[in-house]
């Protein structure tokens, strides 16, 4: 599914317009953009949780010539899945 195509089932679900349910999606991104650029943790019950975690500086190799190289440390973002959503998940095996 991609971006197209999750405006058109928000706008089907909630009986919005597609231009709405656009606006309605760009808006949610940007807000969890900005919570998770200040550091916050953004929990949606049954669904998951995203966080910023930090991944330390560490030494790798270059898969190609085997040389040694410096990785910088980071922000990560991660996601939990909540429950429900994995419930959901693992009922179609």
């Amino acid at each position: 599914m991609n971006k197209a195509d999750l405006i058109e089932a928000i706008a089907s679900g909630s009986k919005l317009t597609k231009a709405d349910a656009g606006r309605a999606l760009d808006s949610t991104i940007e807000a969890i953009h900005k919570a998770l650029k200040k550091g916050d943790r953004i929990g949606l019950v049954g669904f998951g949780a995203f966080s910023v975690a930090k991944r330390a500086a560490r030494i790798g190799r270059n898969p190609q010539t085997g040389k040694e190289i410096k990785i910088a440390a980071k922000k990560v973002v991660k996601f939990k899945a909540g429950a429900d959503l994995a419930g959901t998940v693992n009922k179609g095996k």
